[in-house]
């Protein structure tokens, strides 16, 4: 679709509406709002003064009847309304929500002064955006919503980021939740261009001095993990001389990382053929680095379980085995069962490591904590008699930052194997 004719449907967004809706709510609910958590949940609202549409602003008073936060409702959303501004009103306008971005900015300056050019410009709630996330691909920008309550306010959103933060395209992408009411009341679609031309394949970015491409409308997520940026460092440094295992690979970020950190051998295994292609290309868009030119790279398509278990069978080892599953649990009932995948998958990957290898494993998942996930790769290493020493934990980078603790989902832990146990003689 044509940038003209995209603004032109964002002159068309119904405004919402002058009143504003009044909300009083229980008290645990006026204690987490203090706290700086960004949602009220409708089950936690005790009286409202009038029925709201999506994108209306909602002002929570305390039970004295004072000002504590305003924020977008979303009837249709058991989220119903994420906090803006909190302690004192303030007008949501262009230039209240210019402010927030250039904070967001503001924070990302050690990577605008790198020669990194692909990161996260906004990270919703953490930013003081609640449900909007802007990625940075060079001179492409990915806004991208998890709530239809923006459409209200998506010209503005569009015009203070342009200012902010002026880019040749800017697209859209939008939530699976989300993306049949923007086409159906607002005639927005996913991975449409706001503005700026269309584009001719992939966008092309540099990260730490490695180039890489990344599609933002058929990609995953925006086109990239770019959450992952620092882990990959981390595990470029740990490659010397080894044959490393990246499985989960998608687009082959941490087997590019690798090659250059002079892997001898760097197998990149995905179920989906598209994205080894993109490893394919992402690798070899990176021969100027004599490593990466030295290094053999082969691509596995398949199951990752299945891969890992045919490896073991054809008694293939590796020296650093690095594995990055997708979030095996989306909601708080799955947090079991993603346990125990995380702990096969921990099983599976030393059986392919070395003695003495480094396992990278990590977890995207927010309804895991921290705390059991690293208890389940420990479990299952001691189950495999394979004990691990930690060499890291690692959590979220600088342009993924966290103000509430829903907000912390990435965690990483790297370790060496140290071997199986020797067996004590029975006395």
């Amino acid at each position: 679709m044509p940038a003209r004719h995209a603004l032109q449907l964002l002159r068309e967004l119904s405004a919402p509406s002058d009143q504003r809706i009044g909300l009083r709510v229980t008290a645990e609910a006026e204690r987490r709002i203090r706290q700086g958590h960004p949602w009220l949940y409708a089950e936690a609202i005790r009286k409202q003064s009038r029925e709201g549409r999506s994108g209306d602003l909602a002002v929570v008073y305390d039970r004295r009847d004072r000002f504590l936060a305003v924020g977008l409702y979303d009837p249709d959303s058991p989220i119903r309304v994420r906090i803006l501004q909190r302690h004192r009103p303030s007008p949501i306008d262009r230039a209240w929500l210019e402010a927030r971005l250039a904070e967001a900015v503001r924070l990302r300056e050690p990577l605008r002064a790198s020669s990194t050019t692909g990161y996260r410009l906004v990270h919703g709630e953490n930013d003081g955006l609640p449900g909007v996330v802007v990625d940075r691909y060079d001179d492409t920008l990915v806004l991208q919503l998890y709530t239809a309550a923006w459409a209200a306010h998506l010209r503005e959103l569009v015009e203070a980021l342009s200012a902010v933060w002026p880019a040749t395209r800017l697209f859209l992408r939008l939530s699976r939740a989300t993306q049949a009411t923007f086409r159906r009341s607002h005639h927005l679609e996913d991975g449409m261009v706001l503005a700026g031309p269309p584009l001719q394949g992939p966008v092309i970015f540099c990260e730490n001095d490695l180039a890489f491409e990344a599609h933002p409308i058929h990609g995953q997520k925006t086109g990239f993990f770019l959450d992952q940026r620092d882990n990959r460092a981390k595990a470029g440094t740990l490659a010397q001389g080894a044959a490393v295992l990246d499985v989960f690979a998608y687009t082959g970020g941490f087997s590019v990382y690798a090659a250059r950190g002079g892997a001898r051998e760097v197998v990149s295994v995905d179920a989906g053929r598209p994205a080894l292609e993109a490893a394919r290309r992402n690798m070899a868009r990176n021969r100027h680095h004599a490593a990466v030119r030295a290094a053999a790279h082969d691509l596995v398509a398949g199951d990752a379980f299945d891969v890992l278990t045919q490896l073991k069978r054809a008694r293939r080892q590796f020296d650093v085995v690095i594995l990055d599953p997708p979030a095996f649990a989306n909601s708080r009932a799955e947090v079991p069962q993603a346990l125990l995948a995380y702990g096969r998958l921990t099983r599976l990957g030393l059986g392919v490591l070395r003695s003495g290898g480094t396992l990278v494993i990590s977890s995207c998942s927010g309804q895991v904590d921290e705390k059991p996930f690293f208890a389940a790769v420990h479990h299952a290493a001691t189950q495999t008699k394979r004990p691990l020493r930690e060499l890291a934990r690692t959590a979220h980078p600088l342009d993924h930052p966290v103000r509430f603790a829903e907000g912390a989902y990435l965690k990483c832990l790297f370790a060496t194997d140290q071997g199986p146990r020797p067996h004590k003689p029975r006395r």
